[in-house]
């Protein structure tokens, strides 16, 4: 074994902590003091609560002039994720801290959603060409424009596999690194390519019939799979049980966009959000164009457990016996106690698979893996 110089502190688990409080200042204080000490580390995760999204810039200063990390990423989210409870609809914050090598991260500043500069400052972050990133974990303001292209374009530029999400919140989206007051955009920080982590995704649907061709379509309107009417076919993959109750099926049946050349049949997840008997025609929550495949799938919690399941399941396997440092974990906003149960119930299944790892994450307005946008997901990514 080489020797390479690092102290025990590079191996050391994170610190991960979740506090609620609805004064910004005592949330804080009472996170730093279940943090306990926190010499030598170097990095920090911080979401809060939207409730907090006002007060997020106040408490990450005070995070920072407490704890000596100058490094931090996050953003805000309507519910976050502690190590042992998931926090909705109150005014608390997740934190976790942790050692890396020195060069090992380096932040990632605002990039605006009005330029395409997605990725052109890498050189000025201080990576050279064999010191180079491979993994991201970035937040996004949902209102950037065109969102599905800055992803695309970071992600090629830097070589980069990007996990996160989209902030959420009834108030600001702020983020860390933070950028101009008011700006939107996304964030985060680059991790050096030797630094060992693993990530996951889970879908919370399970396909139903074949995969579809959209035969005519445009914007977000199809109107015929496989040339026959789109509602047509979407009874008959469902079955005459579901569809004499269509009504009925909001927030249950959506649509499924394949991930061309996915070794995995991944699929991104979109709403379908009307029908029209008349006709024929199904509106879904994405532009589509003819030739583009399709398919039906069931969102429920049934699906939803299965496949948090496999995934935890294979992360395990390759974990071989490692323990996790510390993780991050992004969920959809529909998941969570809306999906699984009021009584953290995913996070409980993470949790029972890692054996209790420092864990913090948020729930999302959508959901980053690779350089896609996912809905309905959960994203895991585990320092080792």
């Amino acid at each position: 074994m080489i020797d390479l110089g690092l102290d025990n502190r590079l191996a050391a688990p994170f610190k991960a902590v979740a506090a609620v409080d609805p004064d910004w200042r005592e949330v804080a204080k009472a996170a730093l003091e279940s943090l306990g000490p926190t010499a030598g580390a170097n990095f920090g995760v911080l979401y809060a609560s939207d409730l907090h999204a006002d007060q997020y810039g106040s408490i990450l200063t005070l995070l920072r002039q407490v704890t000596g990390i100058d490094l931090w990423v996050g953003t805000v989210g309507i519910g976050v994720i502690g190590p042992d409870r998931e926090t909705v609809e109150e005014p608390a914050i997740a934190v976790m801290v942790g050692t890396l090598p020195a060069g090992a991260v380096q932040p990632l500043p605002l990039i605006s959603g009005d330029t395409d500069d997605a990725g052109t400052d890498l050189n000025g972050l201080g990576w050279s060409a064999d010191n180079l990133p491979l993994l991201g974990l970035v937040h996004a303001d949902p209102r950037i424009p065109d969102l599905a292209a800055m992803l695309d374009s970071l992600a090629e530029r830097t070589g980069t596999f990007l996990v996160g999400g989209l902030s959420s919140s009834r108030a600001s989206f702020p983020q860390a690194p933070a950028g101009p007051a008011g700006a939107v955009g996304l964030s985060g920080c680059l991790f050096r390519a030797d630094l060992p982590v693993l990530t996951g995704l889970s879908q919370g649907c399970t396909p139903i019939g074949p995969v579809r061709t959209i035969t005519a379509g445009q914007d977000n309107v199809i109107l015929s799979l496989d040339d026959r009417p789109a509602l047509e076919v979407v009874k008959r993959d469902i079955g005459s049980e579901m569809a004499a109750n269509l009504r009925k099926l909001g927030g249950t049946l959506m649509v499924a966009l394949p991930v061309a050349g996915s070794d995995t049949a991944d699929y991104t997840v979109r709403n379908l959000i009307a029908m029209d008997p008349a006709s024929g025609a199904i509106a879904i929550g994405e532009h589509v164009a003819p030739g583009q495949s399709i398919m039906l799938v069931r969102r429920d919690r049934k699906a939803a457990v299965q496949d948090l399941e496999r995934m935890l399941g294979m992360l395990t396997r390759r974990l071989d016996g490692r323990r996790p440092r510390g993780a991050v974990y992004v969920s959809c906003l529909a998941r969570g106690p809306n999906l699984f149960g009021p009584e953290s119930e995913e996070l409980r299944l993470v949790q029972s698979a890692l054996d209790d790892v420092p864990l913090v994450g948020f729930f999302a307005n959508g959901e980053i893996a690779s350089s896609r946008l996912y809905g309905y997901t959960g994203v895991l990514t585990l320092f080792l």
